[in-house]
């Protein structure tokens, strides 16, 4: 499967694009950074590193994107990438050999998609601005897209934007940039949705940090155990004191859909006004398909044994 991986520099995304990397039936044909949940320039960073730490020799050209959001994420988020960036593990090497290119995130991806063999599965853990800005660019790209693999939005009463002049009913990604996600949703492409409702069977709990920590001798599981280690609750939420594995769900979904149950929900972007960012179910709106449970047993052993073989 050739997969092409956009993220926004939180530390899940960079979780998440380690259990890419891991995946025997993925191709990823390219990785690129938006500056959103996270600063760019650590963000590309570790995405390097990462891959030259547990990437197999592969070589994965990484792009920066010059994208800016509607609505940008709160700084205290953002510096957690700077700290990603500086894990020991990271940095052992001294050195970065994985390619950065010169290409902006959104060309990138155009390159990429049009010069694949084959269709090629889009893996979003940010918002989609980069997407978007692609498809108005060169619209044929459309028609060589399998499908879009997006965490973010929500069909819940409330969701994780807590902002003067906002109402609440948003998902981050989503409210980052509206109108991007709004052109997203009026394209013909397949969307299969991972939304904050969509991760409620799998909190990162004590019980999980300490399966972790008696693996910790596996580079990789120790190398997760660290990053979220930085992230202590309260500060991460959707209810204000537990860190779901959002943008891991994602991968892991590319990877083993069967570890997850869909349903289709037609919905709608509203781009402005105190709603701005909410994704909306309308009997006249398009079709996602939307994750709605999971199999926590099989998510959390599929995700160990992925990383144990790094």
């Amino acid at each position: 499967m050739n997969v092409y991986f956009n993220h926004d520099g939180g530390g899940d995304d960079f979780v998440a694009l380690l259990l890419l990397l891991r995946m025997p039936d993925v191709r990823l044909t390219g990785v690129s950074v938006i500056p959103a949940d996270g600063y760019l320039e650590p963000s590309v960073q570790a995405s390097c590193k990462i891959i030259d730490r547990f990437g197999a020799g592969d070589e994965i050209e990484v792009a920066r994107s010059d994208s800016r959001g509607k609505n940008p994420f709160p700084a205290a988020w953002r510096i957690m990438s700077f700290y990603v960036d500086a894990l020991p593990i990271l940095n052992e090497a001294e050195r970065i050999d994985n390619p950065i290119v010169p290409l902006p995130a959104h060309r990138h991806l155009i390159q990429k998609v049009l010069e694949t063999e084959g269709k090629t599965t889009l893996v979003f853990t940010g918002p989609l601005t980069d997407l978007a800005r692609a498809l108005d660019e060169s619209p044929e790209i459309e028609a060589r897209i399998e499908r879009l693999v997006w965490m973010g939005g929500t069909f819940l009463p409330k969701g994780n934007v807590e902002e003067p002049e906002h109402d609440g009913t948003a998902e981050w990604n989503a409210y980052w940039d509206p109108e991007a996600t709004a052109r997203v949703w009026a394209s013909g492409i397949p969307i299969d949705l991972v939304a904050l409702e969509s991760t409620n069977r799998v909190p990162l709990t004590l019980d999980v940090r300490d399966a972790w920590a008696k693996l910790r001798r596996h580079e990789a599981i120790d190398f997760i155990g660290q990053c979220y280690a930085l992230v202590p609750p309260l500060v991460f939420f959707e209810t204000n004191s537990t860190y779901y594995l959002w943008d891991v769900l994602t991968a892991a979904y590319v990877g083993k859909p069967d570890l997850v149950k869909t349903k289709t929900v037609r919905s709608i972007v509203r781009t402005d006004g105190f709603a701005q960012g909410r994704t909306q179910e309308d009997p006249e709106g398009r079709p996602v398909n939307l994750v709605y449970d999971v199999d926590r047993d099989g998510f959390f052993g599929y995700m160990t044994e992925l990383l144990k073989q790094a």
